[in-house]
């Protein structure tokens, strides 16, 4: 319990209760809406719920806190203006909010934890506890440090926590998957179906002529929109991360080798041995078993009398360092191969150990990893370079210099790419050579010519980008995409036949003819496909073709197209075959789990907006800008 309320409290009260509890809450009121209306507020209070008040500077220091957490997990600083964009304002106001009719309701519910609830959970939480299971005082005052609060505030916290959990359980607590619903998922998820098939390409469409000048006219005149000319976007780009600057830095061989014979540890691999032993419960017994091995008789034979298995012996093989116990592992390394050790006294008894088989050590060859240890060796140099490198662009630019002037005072390499809104070149190729190359897309299409952007944070680095000029969406003529349009219409034409040629085959098939007569009619191989599920792929079954076979009815015929126009098959449903709910299968316990927690959710937003109109609920809408603040300079207070 402590491990949670300790995460959660991080961001002290906004996120004191379960994070799934908040996560809930946080989007009820953002979804029911919280009234607008200031009446009845004291000049410090920014929201009420029934009689509870949420003071604005409460508000202020859990908005801060909360902040100062989203900016240290995006690993940078968000502004208030940000953060009121992406609506952190109103979700830490909602949690508030809930929490604080949670409180109220459960005053008027009369529920209640006692003190000696209270201590008695405290005091049995097993991060709290000696070794001996003992209630240990230290590191509960360490916790309190942690925490920043002191034991008063953390038992108020604590006691709000658990009368929180006592009401919303008290909802949800002994919500079951309904078995039909459960059914329902088991055969979607997991029905499966077997199909005989037949497969129609461009051969069976017979031969096409090429089109006349007029036919593409028309064919294009109908379709201009899809020969349209995206928005391309021109995007500077320079790359400052590690990896990327690695690429620039040279390493010497001395360099490389001075740290092979350093690590050189790290290609080591130890030896192993194959070791057996058995444990005895005094010295004389293994002793005895000592005398009886050197007169003949056979390790194995003694671990058979002791009703012990080989895998009660067998350790494996295994390095030194993997023995436990000091002693078994100085004995088994002191052996040689078929060996069987003197009596060892050790951790967990008396021992008698043999090794069947030693894997001498083995250390890489230099040659194998100064390829490995050189990349590594400019990685390295090229961490501490990158921020220096950030420092010095920031300051051309903000000095006037352009992207580009900064990266070329600097030597650093500018990569150009035209690319439309998908992240694609105008000959429909995706950009490979930059990394995170849709981040950079996305943000560069919500940029402009000219303005100078925040670079964006990247692989423990930084990815700058200008947009250099913008092709804007056009119309184009034939002659500019008349290969395009061509193949499109030819295309086209050979699906219009493979789709007149299913029909026939179809209608044929529907009248009782057998599939195998039709297909080997058409020159068609029959073929088969079995297990499928919804979604898969078997042969030349695609995804969207399962699709259409999944709608189709057992013993029924059916055809779909393929991923591209040019393909299309022909099928037989031969069998659907939906196996048992099994209830108890990990499957259906993780399905069951993931239905429980939708029931508790739709039953907890529910509850929350009901308790939003019972109790009454006014929020101030200017003492909510007003306490975030309106600059764009910084977080909170730094207006």
């Amino acid at each position: 319990m402590l491990r949670g309320i300790r995460t959660a409290s991080e961001n002290w009260l906004g996120r004191i209760v379960m994070a799934v509890v908040m996560f809930l809450l946080a989007g009820v009121f953002g979804l029911w809406g919280i009234n607008d209306i200031f009446t009845g507020f004291g000049r410090s209070t920014l929201a009420k719920i029934g009689n509870t008040e949420i003071a604005i500077d409460r508000f202020q220091q859990t908005f801060r806190d909360r902040l100062n957490q989203f900016s240290k997990d995006l690993g940078k600083p968000i502004t208030t203006q940000e953060a009121g964009m992406l609506g952190l304002d109103r979700q830490v106001l909602g949690e508030m909010i809930a929490q604080a009719g949670m409180d109220q309701q459960a005053r008027n519910m009369g529920l209640g934890i006692s003190d000696a609830e209270i201590a008695h959970r405290l005091t049995s939480d097993p991060n709290l506890q000696t070794i001996n299971g003992q209630f240990d005082r230290n590191k509960f005052e360490q916790v309190l440090r942690n925490m920043g609060t002191n034991e008063q505030r953390f038992i108020v916290d604590m006691r709000q926590t658990m009368l929180r959990r006592q009401l919303l359980d008290g909802l949800t607590g002994d919500l079951t998957a309904p078995k039909a619903w459960l059914e329902v998922i088991n055969k979607f998820q997991n029905e499966t179906r077997d199909v005989g098939y037949v497969v129609l390409g461009p051969a069976q469409a017979g031969d096409i002529p090429q089109p006349t000048d007029e036919q593409l006219g028309k064919y294009f005149d109908d379709r201009k929109i899809m020969f349209r000319a995206p928005e391309y976007r021109k995007i500077d780009i320079v790359v400052v991360t590690p990896a990327e600057l690695a690429k620039w830095i040279e390493v010497s061989d001395d360099d490389v080798k001075a740290a092979y014979e350093k690590q050189k540890s790290r290609f080591t691999t130890p030896e192993k041995r194959h070791i057996q032993r058995i444990v005895f419960p005094n010295m004389a017994d293994a002793q005895a078993a000592a005398d009886r091995i050197k007169s003949g008789t056979s390790f194995g034979a003694i671990a058979t009398e002791r009703g012990l298995k080989e895998q009660d012996t067998d350790l494996g093989t295994v390095a030194k360092t993997s023995i436990i116990d000091p002693a078994e592992a100085q004995a088994a390394f002191a052996l040689k191969d078929g060996e069987v050790s003197a009596p060892v006294q050790g951790r967990f008894g008396v021992v008698l150990v043999t090794v069947l088989k030693t894997e001498p050590a083995a250390t890489k060859p230099f040659a194998e990893v100064s390829g490995q240890l050189r990349n590594e060796i400019a990685l390295e140099r090229a961490k501490t370079q990158v921020q220096d490198l950030h420092d010095k662009i920031e300051d051309d630019r903000a000095g006037g210099a352009t992207l580009e002037q900064a990266a070329e005072k600097l030597k650093l390499p500018v990569v150009s790419v035209n690319v439309d809104r998908s992240g694609r070149d105008p000959e429909g190729k995706p950009v490979v050579n930059v990394p995170r190359a849709s981040d950079v897309v996305n943000a560069a299409y919500a940029s402009d010519v000219g303005v100078d952007n925040d670079p964006i944070d990247a692989d423990n680095g930084y990815i700058w980008y200008s947009v250099a000029d913008i092709a804007k969406a056009h119309e184009r003529t034939l002659e500019e995409v008349k290969a395009l349009v061509a193949q499109r219409w030819r295309d086209d034409e050979i699906a219009s036949r493979l789709k007149a040629k299913a029909d026939d085959m179809l209608g044929k098939l529907k009248s009782g003819e057998a599939f195998d007569a039709v297909a080997a009619a058409n020159k068609l191989k029959l073929e088969t496909a079995t297990d499928l599920k919804r979604g898969g792929t078997s042969g030349a079954i695609t995804p969207r073709m399962t699709e259409t076979i999944f709608q189709t009815a057992k013993d029924a015929y059916g055809d779909a197209a393929g991923d591209v126009p040019t393909q299309r098959v022909i099928f037989r449903v031969t069998a659907i075959k939906t196996p048992a709910l099994d209830a108890n299968s990990p499957g259906a316990k993780a399905t069951a789990q993931t239905v429980q927690r939708q029931m508790a959710d739709d039953l907890v937003g529910q509850y929350m907006a009901w308790l939003e109109n019972y109790l009454g609920t006014n929020i101030n809408g200017a003492a909510l800008a007003q306490a975030i603040g309106n600059s764009n300079n910084g977080p909170l207070g730094q207006n």
